[in-house]
Formats: C-alpha cells, structure tokens, sequence
C-alpha cells in the first residue's frame, strides 16, 4: 500500500512539473484584441508586378490567442478600396482594349503566426524578448461590391514584426498578399463584351490568371485573460 502512495506521489509531482513547464513556455495573457490600418492594392490583369499601385485604404479589428512565446492563432475582419487601370498596366490587350475599375471589400479570415523570438517582456531568464519579427499564413473568405459583385475564398500569407510597448499594449506592422480563387476581382459590371475576366481568351487553372491584393498595415492590441499559473496559483 504504501509502495502504491508513493508511485502516485510520483506520478503526481511529474505531472505538476509537466504542467508547470509548459507554463512558463506560454504568454503571460492568452488573448489579444485591437484594430489596425493600411493600404490595399490589387494585382492582377489590371497590374502585374507594382506592390503599390493605385494603393486604397484599409482598417481592420483583429484578435489573437497566444498558444505560447512563439505561436499564435489570429482572426481578422477587414474592410477596404482596390482599384486598377489597365492603361498604366504596361500590358498589352487584343485589340488594344482597355479597363479600369474601382471595388470596396470585406474579408473574414484566420492565420497562424509564429514568432522568430520568443515574445514576452517578462521572463527574460527564458530568453524571452519584447519584440520578434514574425511569419503568417491561413485561409479567408473575400466579399467585393458592384453590380458584378464578387465572393471567393483568399489564402493569405506575408510578415510581420511587433513590439511590447507596455505590459499589456502591443504594436506591430505586417505586410502580406492575399491570393483569390477567382478571375473576376477586377470586374465590377456585367458585361458581355471584352473583359479582365478573361482577357486573353486563355483558360485559367489554380495558379493562372487569378486576382491578388496585398495588404499593409499598422496595428494597436491590448492583452487581456490572465492565463493560472498552477506552480503559483495565480
């Protein structure tokens, strides 16, 4: 009986010193929420290879859940303007056509980041850092208006870099590309005739002649959701 107390003591400790390892390997707050705002421009028939033209506006809400120093789930609801002109495109059209267009959009989405450096102005004797550059990618739905409204899914991917600029305030910058499953992002009217959906006349497939828009933007989270620690208990 008593050799049994003993292994269950055991058994208990290690899992207390499990439970407390990992502990220490997450944030100090599980959730983050704030807004951003940027630029959004689109690529695509209209503009092949300009980061920056014709650059919109964008704001966006944001909110994260921070698995540990060097994860995060982030969710974003975003709204801006794109727009393109094929006359400053330096692309050549059948029949010397031109297009130009203007969309305001909306999107739902969802990344998963991870952090170069492990991301806390606390715990410094774990090498943790108030500040890391940081990769992104997920998946998101994209809702354009116009009288050819436009609803398609996006992957989004791209960089970011925050910085803790008090205990519970993080500012950050992020750069990325959103890339659609659709042709017809720069088709804002119904029409019959010559258009940017197709207008080489040329089949599309996953990676040929799909639409683009990237984003970049600056943003402001507080933390919040203390995470129990049991070690401590607080």
């Amino acid at each position: 009986m008593l050799k049994e107390t003993y292994k269950l003591s055991f058994l208990a400790a290690l899992l207390l010193l499990i439970t407390c390892s990992s502990t220490l390997n997450a944030q100090e707050y599980k959730y983050e929420i704030g807004g951003a705002a940027g630029s959004s421009v689109y690529m695509g028939d209209a503009n092949k290879n300009m980061i920056y033209l014709n650059p919109g506006i964008t704001g966006a809400l944001l909110a994260r859940y921070n698995f540990s120093f060097h994860w995060a789930l982030k969710a974003n609801l975003l709204a801006g303007n794109v727009s393109g002109n094929t006359e400053v495109s330096a692309n050549n059209f059948p029949f010397g056509q031109q297009s130009a267009f203007h969309r305001t959009f909306a999107e739902l989405g969802t990344q998963l980041e991870f952090n170069f450096f492990p991301y806390s102005d606390k715990y410094a004797y774990l090498g943790t850092r108030p500040y890391t550059p940081y990769l992104f990618a997920g998946a998101g739905i994209t809702y354009a208006t116009g009288e050819n409204e436009f609803l398609n899914a996006n992957i989004p991917f791209g960089v970011g870099f925050k910085y803790k600029i008090k205990e519970r305030m993080n500012i950050g910058f992020e750069f990325s590309m959103r890339k659609l499953f659709g042709d017809d992002f720069d088709v804002t009217r119904h029409t019959p005739e010559w258009n940017l959906n197709n207008p080489f006349g040329i089949g599309s497939s996953l990676m040929k002649n799909k639409d683009w828009y990237s984003i970049t933007m600056i943003y402001l989270t507080w933390d919040f959701g203390v995470r129990e620690d049991p070690c401590h208990g607080n």
